[in-house]
């Protein structure tokens, strides 16, 4: 059998900061989570909070060979504890997360904490360095402006619709055409989709990302895009893979067949195109479950705790 999840990559991963325009940030680390800074006139906007404090402090290290601005705001583009559980190590003003978020986070938060650290070890750099969960101090519905002061511009954060999770938001800098995309677009990087709305996802809200005409893209896995080509390129690919995914798995589900027979369709559609891709193996079998839980009219996800995440790797994975 495969090791469980990502508990066998043990490997580091090459971190690279990337300058994307005059103040604006984005580190990646060959499809391990990706994070972004945004420089206003005299504070910082810091995007996702990586799994750990110890980690976040890598990243804000290499940040300050740039700025020594303070963060007043930490952007959560989503409940899952990779990207949240480092945020007291950023000292911020506010942290800014979408009203569903919350909610979630008191939901399910402790439970998915204890479902990454087991699938991703390798991400959790000191784990007795999180002081707890990550609360947002800050949340709204559909839209949250933040001026940057002096020529910046403003930086608008936006929900965009159901997706990756029911939570989603991202950060777009209309004056440089720049999208922090988070776990709604990836680049060569597979998709997670084991608490997403596939239907949402794959129309109206990337739809709604793709109305942006973005010149740049960082995704929450995968290398940043440049152009408007590779931007459209990228948002297809995950459309395109969320597409596969529902028509396999809709298959076999009318049918009457198998969870997974399921696994296997879906394996076999999309092996060939994505399966030389960071965390394909990993997340196929959560993708594939709950995809099956929404066609069998479970509209919101079930919550993945430790010991549902081993009992589905056994099923569809052995």
């Amino acid at each position: 059998m495969r090791p469980f999840a990502s508990s066998g990559d043990l490997a580091a991963k090459e971190q690279t900061l990337e300058v994307l325009a005059d103040g604006v940030y984005a580190l990646t680390a060959e499809g391990d989570p990706n994070v972004g800074a945004i420089e206003g006139e005299d504070f910082l906007v810091c995007f996702e909070a990586l799994a750990t404090p110890a980690a976040a402090r890598g990243w804000l290290a290499k940040l300050r060979e740039h700025t020594d601005k303070p963060v007043k705001y930490l952007v959560l583009s989503h409940y899952h504890a990779v990207r949240v559980l480092g945020a007291s190590a950023f000292d911020a003003e506010v942290i800014v997360a979408h009203d569903n978020t919350r909610a979630l986070i008191t939901e399910r938060g402790k439970q998915d904490w204890d479902s990454e650290f087991g699938r991703m070890p390798r991400l959790f750099a000191e784990p007795e360095s999180i002081p707890g969960l990550t609360w947002p101090t800050l949340t709204f519905s559909d839209r949250l402006t933040i001026p940057l002061g002096g020529d910046r511009g403003d930086l608008e954060l936006r929900y965009c619709g159901r997706g990756h999770t029911e939570g989603d938001i991202v950060a777009w800098l209309p004056r440089n055409k720049i999208l922090f995309a988070g776990d709604l677009v990836e680049a060569e990087a597979a998709l997670y989709t084991g608490d997403a709305f596939h239907h949402d996802w794959s129309t109206s809200t990337l739809d709604t990302l793709a109305s942006l005409k973005a010149e740049a893209l960082v995704g929450g896995r995968g290398a940043v895009v440049h152009g408007r080509e590779a931007v459209d390129a990228a948002i297809a690919q995950t459309r395109h893979f969320l597409a596969t995914l529902i028509r396999e798995v809709g298959t076999v589900h009318e049918r009457g067949g198998t969870l997974k027979e399921a696994f296997q369709a879906a394996h076999a559609a999309l092996v060939g195109t994505y399966g030389r891709w960071p965390i394909f193996e990993h997340c196929l079998p959560f993708d594939v479950t709950r995809l099956w839980d929404e066609l069998s009219g479970i509209d919101r996800p079930v919550i993945w705790t430790t010991e549902r995440d081993h009992d589905i790797w056994n099923q569809l994975q052995a």
